[in-house]
């Protein structure tokens, strides 16, 4: 017997599988790689080459709010400028011409505040420094931090005008701040009048709405009673009313107290007294009679009845004592009548239905005595203590003088009850402390003289388009509301009021030539100008004397400086249109630079200086609590760059709903870096199927199989989508989509089905081109789809092909109308249905073990009418990823998963009968040895 001859060796065929090839790496490295294409976009002038392109483009327009030039960025400020640079990219590359200037906000107290901070640590006295000098230590700090940001906002990949960005304190932009003023001034609607405003004694300055802020505080309270000296009704003679108040302090102020006309009101014989009050047996008082539970418990009343009801209607003409009347501490300073009157601000909510009413400290106070002429005494001074006009308690601190207040109501008999109360009450957002109502001459724009600039800003509101559409609620509610604008500070960092008054008379000088001659001297030299020596004489020129006019030395609200903003950014110089297409801040600018700049616009143009508003939340952290140094919860950006790169920023930014508060912390910036991870290995994926790709390759679209042209059709559905936000300004949602698409359809769908033909078909057959054809497709449209956002990652991914371009020089593809078909897209759905069921099967028998890949399964399975000629046997095969299937409508149960038949093709790994029968190439299917010949 003769040995048989030795078997040949197992061929090794992994050579002939195309597998892809990229250089484009896994790890995007991105802390490392990004500068570096920082650095390329600064080299090839990348702005510039837009620029020129974009000639010819309809214009685009996103007007920049500006931010404080005051330390750092935070969080927030960098999702605001991300949000901003993706909708200004995204324009850019649907076609438009979207240019950019950034802009700051330079000007104000915060900036005042810290180089006060500065000469306190030095024990340097701010008032005895020249304020030339002080303006100029203001404006280096500005400068410095201006610097800063704009480093810190090219860092996160922002593509803008830095060169040419534009400050609030810049001297051009200070003259064209001070013409708006005077727009103001002879149209008429600016105004110096005596009005309670917000005012901060530690900053020593009125404030806006929008500087205000609200935190609990605990207040003391005070009930106290105002004898009745005269009434109509004879009832009342010897009676008090008990009035209930959350500002002791105000009590120096009182001049009159209100009544609501139509509330029931109950004198009161006090016959029982609990232990410790200061109610007096025998005594009458006047209370509401919605109240009297509440006064009992407050006030410690006992037994008592209730001698006469009477509507406050019948206490006008009624005149009361001051509860401080004949105090010994005053000196006669109090011994004034009180008179009642009626208030229709008056409620049963609180208290005791009657409001005591210090014209000096309060809106309703200071319109009702307005209306009823009462004297406005000027009790409390600029740092908050009191004035000589508060007799008694001169030089005491408001909210320190309570105690005095309790200790001179008893003197005098007229103390009631005291305790305290926690409530929400206005603070400075800068210093944090709480505020007070004060009137003070101010400067106030008028919002409904003729003017009309309430009107006008409620039509403007109604024209605009919000996204979400419930900021024209937010912002139409306060400006219906509000009352008129007091632009003035009494500070000195920032533009000067530049008007002139009228000693002998009061009146302001309306003259367009002392305008004009500010104007030119301002855009030269800077607001500097208005304190230099003679400057009165010289703005005012020959026709006028300076020593009959006041200069007035108070600056203009930061927010009508950010307010003006438009007026020289969006001009033609800079090649902007007017009104911009689009305004974006926080959520918390509906009372701020949204507000201003509407309330500016149209009381100097007459229309809104945008079209659309887009609002998003405020950042918080993973548990949804606001970032404080005192939780160490904060997330810096700067931290995130270094530890994942900007490009993660960036995507976490559009994988949230931006108008909604978003949250930040490690555990989500991880959970964004394993979405990019997913989307970088799609790009990764195509960049190594395209391996050698020549525009030859590419077949018509009529010649596509239907899977081929379901991807296809699902681009024009994300075209459009992406299309639709630019559009409309929603980007809700668009991000999260293109990475549904990339993980479910592409990577756990179309790519998985067609591995094998990209692998191991022929390199000329139809089908590998077909989808070679799509992907090809699938990375222009991908890679510039995904550039607004991914600034670094597309860079690299479009150059991995295209080596001497950039993609943020492209469009986004336009797409043929045929690729939309919506009749293949339901048929393609149900089929991934019918394949959603047979996966589970093959699962199944994976995990008991029977096969290993599904590519050892045999499927027979029943099919739906509606699909019985959708698919072959073998195009269902290639779909389930199995290597034979067999279409039975009779099959019970509906699909049955079994080891398939034959041996497994050395090349492919698909199992068939067929494998074994070539002498060539035992171990091959028909195609793969067909591939291999």
């Amino acid at each position: 017997m003769t040995d048989a001859p030795p078997e040949a060796p197992a061929r090794d065929y992994r050579g002939t599988v195309f597998l892809p090839k990229t250089d484009f790496p896994m790890r995007g490295d991105l802390p490392k790689r990004e500068p570096g294409w920082l650095a390329r976009w600064e080299t090839m002038g990348l702005r510039a080459r837009l620029r020129a392109q974009s000639k010819g483009r309809p214009p685009f327009v996103l007007h920049d709010g500006p931010p404080y030039a005051n330390g750092p960025l935070h969080i927030g400020t960098a999702l605001n400028k991300i949000l901003k640079d993706v909708i200004n990219r995204a324009a850019q590359m649907s076609g438009l011409d979207a240019d950019y200037v950034p802009g700051w906000d330079c000007h104000g107290l915060p900036i005042e505040w810290k180089i006060e901070e500065q000469y306190r640590a030095k024990g340097k006295d701010k008032d005895s420094v020249p304020i030339l000098d002080f303006r100029a230590e203001c404006r280096a700090y500005a400068t410095h931090w201006l610097d800063v940001q704009r480093n810190e906002f090219k860092r996160l990949g922002v593509l803008g005008d830095w060169d040419g960005r534009y400050a609030t304190m810049d001297f051009p932009s200070e003259a064209v701040i001070a013409g708006e003023i005077g727009k103001f001034l002879m149209n008429g609607s600016l105004y110096r009048g005596l009005r309670p405003v917000m005012w901060s004694p530690v900053e020593k300055t009125a404030l806006a709405e929008a500087e205000i802020e609200y935190h609990e505080h605990v207040s003391p309270t005070l009930w106290a009673r105002f004898r009745l000296k005269t009434a109509s009704a004879a009832d009342l003679a010897g009676a008090s009313v008990v009035i209930w108040t959350t500002t002791p302090w105000t009590i120096p102020g009182n001049r009159a107290v209100a009544y609501g006309p139509e509330i029931d009101y109950a004198l009161v014989h006090v016959e029982g007294v609990a232990e410790g009050s200061a109610l007096v047996q025998g005594e009458f008082v006047l209370v509401a009679l919605p109240l009297l539970p509440q006064f009992e418990k407050d006030a410690g009343l006992g037994a008592h009845s209730v001698k006469l009801l009477l509507k406050g209607a019948e206490l006008e003409g009624a005149i009361a004592a001051h509860p401080l009347a004949g105090w010994d501490g005053a000196a006669g300073g109090y011994d004034f009548d009180v008179p009642l009157l009626p208030g229709d601000f008056v409620t049963t909510e609180a208290g005791t239905g009657f409001v005591h009413i210090a014209p000096g400290h309060g809106e309703d106070d200071f319109n009702l005595g307005r209306a009823h002429g009462l004297p406005v005494p000027e009790t409390v001074g600029d740092d908050g203590t009191f004035t000589i006009h508060a007799p008694g308690f001169t030089g005491q601190h408001v909210f320190k003088a309570h105690d005095a207040v309790y200790a001179a109501c008893l003197a005098q008999g007229t103390l009631v009850a005291k305790a305290k109360l926690t409530h929400s009450y206005p603070h400075s957002w800068r210093s944090k402390k709480p505020v007070i109502f004060r009137a003070t001459p101010q400067w106030f724009i008028a919002m409904d003289d003729s003017n009309a600039i309430r009107a006008k800003a409620m039509q403007a509101i109604a024209e605009t388009h919000f996204v979400p559409d419930i900021g024209r609620n937010r912002i139409g509610g306060m400006v219906s509301v509000r009352p008129d604008w007091c632009i003035s500070r009494q500070r000195a960092w920032g533009v000067p009021i530049p008007v002139f008054v009228e000693k002998a008379t009061g009146t302001p000088l309306r003259d367009q030539a002392v305008i004009d001659r500010i104007v030119d001297a301002f855009r030269v030299e800077g607001a500097d100008a208005w304190y230099q020596p003679g400057a009165a004489q010289r703005f005012l020129g020959e026709g006028y004397d300076a020593a009959a006019y006041e200069q007035v030395m108070d600056i203009v609200d930061v927010w009508f400086e950010s307010g003006s903003t438009h007026a020289f950014v969006l001009t033609p110089e800079r090649g902007l249109r007017f009104p911009a297409d689009l305004y974006l801040e926080g959520s918390d600018q509906h009372r701020g630079w949204f507000h201003s700049s509407l309330l500016e616009s149209v009381g100097s143009r007459g229309v809104a200086p945008f079209k659309a508003i887009l609002t998003h939340g405020f950042v918080l952290d993973e548990q949804g609590r606001k970032m404080s140094k005192s939780l160490g919860n904060v997330v810096a950006p700067q931290d995130v760059v270094k530890d994942f790169g900007a490009d993660i920023l960036r995507l976490w930014v559009m994988n949230t709903d931006v108008t909604e508060d978003q949250r930040i912390g490690k555990e989500i910036l991880k959970q964004q870096a394993e979405l990019y991870r997913r989307i970088r290995n799609t790009l990764r994926w195509l960049l190594g199927n395209l391996d050698g790709f020549e525009a030859a390759e590419t077949v018509p679209h009529a010649a596509l199989p239907e899977l081929e042209r379901w991807v296809l059709h699902r681009l024009a559905e994300l075209d459009a989508r992406l299309r639709r936000a630019v559009a409309d300004h929603d980007w809700t949602g668009v991000y999260p989509e293109l990475h549904a698409f990339c993980a479910t359809d592409l990577s756990a769908f179309y790519f998985d089905v067609r591995k094998d033909s990209l692998y191991c078909d022929a390199q000329d057959s139809l089908r590998r081109r077909a989808a070679r054809t799509v992907i090809d497709r699938l990375h222009r449209c991908l890679t510039t789809w995904l550039a607004p956002v991914l600034v670094a990652t597309a860079e690299e991914s479009w150059l991995a092909r295209f080596p001497d371009g950039s993609v943020h020089l492209q469009d986004w593809p336009a797409i043929p109308a045929e690729w939309r078909d919506e009749a293949l897209a339901a048929k393609w759905a149900a089929i991934r249905a019918q394949r959603r069921g047979v996966t589970g099967a093959i699962e199944d028998l994976r995990r008991a073990g029977t096969i290993g890949a599904s590519l050892q399964a045999r499927v027979a399975m029943a099919v739906p009418v509606e699909l019985a000629e959708a698919l072959t046997a073998d195009q269902w095969a290639e779909i389930l990823i199995v290597s034979q299937v067999a279409l039975d409508p009779a099959a019970e149960p509906a699909t049955q998963v079994v080891p398939a038949e034959g041996a497994k093709c050395d090349r492919c790994w698909r199992v068939l009968p067929e494998v074994g029968s070539s002498a060539a190439h035992p171990t091959l299917c028909r195609r793969c040895e067909a591939v291999v010949a």
